[in-house]
């Protein structure tokens, strides 16, 4: 098969080309194109990638390409890993709403819908793109965040896409180590919308063993929650993803935000030690600084949605897919996230009972958002974008919405 990896140029890519490395018995891999907008970037990255598949006695060709249409034609997976505007947009996105007084954050709130906003028409001009040029039957896999509202675009344009998210297969690898167990052993049953999660089962061999993680390792848990109260945990017999903190402890957020350099600029520095890591010829495995950018598992999770797409082997994965009635009062053709049992070019998700008031009232909530948020995204309607914001429980007042909606917006009229 043929795999386009579409942005790049990304610091994240060595660590998808690190798993690609590991599974080449498993995927019948002939060639691997690696696609960025960026030429210098992906010329380090791409780079490095060479030796990295070399050093692992990887025999499928990589092409190193900025062509767009070389990169699709014929390909049988397209894994979509952009960054609209760079880190810089993402600065934006975590510091402008924060002068009215809202949570910063690039996923979540008034920085979501503005990076929704510059993402969406261009991951829709690549999935156009994808129709006409990939193989018959080609899969988008979207990274791309936000995630839910990316992938709730894809589908609505009928695409063949699934968003993919690595919040789950980290809880799954932290449980098994908790369990003294193989990570292939724990299903871990997360469900909600990509970045409102909850874990609300760890199954081991049929068993359910969230409640002795929670009463053997509660305070660990709690942090992996993003330092939400343990006893907060064990009240809702739970574990909310970590930026279920944007909500439960907001104005503790905040108030940290306020006052602390934004995630964004840390990650500029990073990102710019790792490309001048990259460039050292030397250099043939992915560097350990690469594990404070994020993104921890990110090619496992993909690697192995891949795979069983590909082969059919029926694991199970974390993905964003439609309701059609996975969750109870949730509409038909809203995007969850749950967990799915994936055949060759199969995505079934896992029956789940429905979720309990206190973490259905939210996940309406945000829903309606991102129902909002996506219709905005591709139409450019500001109304609609008004009334995104103004869905948003983290905002949700008309002088908000006013204050914030003139900064976020006008400089992403024209994506890049």
């Amino acid at each position: 098969m043929k795999l386009a990896v579409i942005g790049a140029g990304s610091t994240y890519t060595p660590e998808l080309v690190s798993g690609l490395g590991r599974e080449r018995d498993g995927l019948d891999l002939r060639e691997l194109v690696l696609h960025d907008i960026d030429e210098e970037r992906l010329e380090v990255v791409g780079a490095l990638a060479q030796r990295m598949l070399e050093r692992q006695g990887y025999t499928a060709g990589l092409q190193v390409t900025g062509e767009l249409d070389r990169a699709l034609d014929g390909a049988d997976f397209v894994l979509v890993q952009i960054r609209v505007g760079g880190q810089e947009a993402r600065l934006r996105d975590e510091t402008v709403p924060l002068a009215c007084g809202c949570i910063g954050q690039e996923t979540t709130g008034a920085g979501g819908l503005a990076k929704a906003f510059r993402t969406v028409p261009v991951v829709l001009e690549i999935a156009a793109r994808t129709r006409e040029l990939a193989a018959d039957g080609a899969w988008t896999v979207d990274f791309t965040n936000p995630v839910g509202i990316v992938t709730r675009a894809l589908l609505d344009a009928g695409h063949r896409a699934v968003g993919l998210c690595n919040v789950a297969i980290g809880f799954q690898r932290s449980f098994a180590r908790l369990l003294g167990v193989e990570p292939g052993q724990v299903v871990v049953d997360q469900v909600g919308l990509n970045h409102l999660t909850w874990v609300r089962a760890a199954w081991v061999d049929g068993e359910d063993v969230l409640p002795q993680l929670l009463a053997e390792h509660g305070d660990e848990l709690s942090g992996q929650a993003g330092g939400l109260p343990r006893r907060l945990l064990e009240q809702l017999g739970v574990v909310p993803s970590y930026y279920l903190r944007y909500f439960y402890a907001h104005d503790r957020v905040l108030a940290a935000q306020l006052g602390e350099t934004p995630r964004a600029a840390r990650v500029q520095e990073i990102e710019r030690e790792l490309l001048e890591l990259y460039r050292d010829p030397e250099l043939t495995e992915k560097p350990a600084l690469l594990e404070q950018r994020g993104g921890a598992y990110y090619s496992e999770a993909a690697v192995g949605l891949v795979r069983s797409l590909a082969t059919g082997d029926g694991a199970v994965h974390e993905v964003d897919v439609r309701n059609e009635g996975t969750l109870a009062g949730l509409a038909e053709d809203d995007v969850v996230e749950v967990p799915a049992r994936v055949g060759r070019d199969s995505i079934e998700p896992l029956p789940q009972a429905p979720l309990a008031p206190e973490l259905l009232g939210l996940t309406q909530h945000v829903a309606a958002y991102e129902r909002l948020a996506a219709q905005a995204a591709v139409s450019r309607d500001l109304e609609t974008a008004r009334k995104a914001l103004l869905s948003h429980p983290l905002i949700g007042q008309h002088e908000l919405v006013e204050g914030l909606l003139e900064p976020l917006l006008e400089p992403q009229e024209a994506p890049a």
